[in-house]
């Protein structure tokens, strides 16, 4: 499974995904623009010193990152996009996921947009909340539609005895284990 960030603004949020999915063992994309420089302190600090264990790819642009993602698997890529967004589609409680599946989050302030959310119609996901709410945290959205994802898709879910091993490499950065994708990838 893969987790996409397109233009997140919150080193934090983005952080607090780095760590998730190094915890979760799934891949992390991020879509420039960002709204920070991965050499930043509070992308850092959310992510704690799991940096080295995050697999994690920058790409300067939507159509780069969906052209690295359809060279990863046999199955069609808009049969595994899952983009999650505040504004309806199907409940996460309710939709079907797969172990190969594409999960897509928007920046804070816009979400996805609109072309992006048009070009695949029926493959909007969201989380329920109250009217009168926006929308949830980016970090939150994640952390949950990553976790139910994986669970509905029957993928294993890590083993957690409780234990803890500090990484070999505590004081990688963001930008030190990134790679970048480009027009030729």
């Amino acid at each position: 499974m893969d987790v996409v960030l397109v233009e997140p603004e919150i080193p934090h949020n983005s952080g607090c995904a780095g760590r998730l999915t190094a915890a979760l063992g799934v891949r992390l994309h991020l879509v420039e623009p960002l709204g920070f420089v991965l050499e930043d302190r509070y992308l850092k600090r959310a992510g704690l010193d799991y940096w080295s264990q995050v697999d994690l790819t920058v790409h300067p642009d939507l159509a780069t990152c969906w052209a690295h993602l359809a060279a990863g698997s046999e199955r069609p890529l808009e049969d595994r996009i899952q983009l999650f967004s505040a504004r309806g589609g199907t409940s996460l409680f309710e939709a079907t996921f797969a172990p190969d599946d594409v999960l897509v989050f928007g920046s804070e302030s816009k979400g996805l947009a609109d072309a992006v959310l048009e070009a695949f119609p029926d493959r909007h996901v969201y989380l329920p909340i109250r009217p009168g709410i926006r929308s949830l945290n980016l970090a939150n959205t994640v952390a949950v539609g990553l976790y139910h994802a994986l669970w509905k898709s029957g993928s294993p879910l890590p083993d957690n005895d409780g234990t803890h091993e500090p990484p070999a490499d505590r004081d990688a950065q963001p930008a030190d284990i990134a790679r970048r994708t480009g027009p030729a990838d």
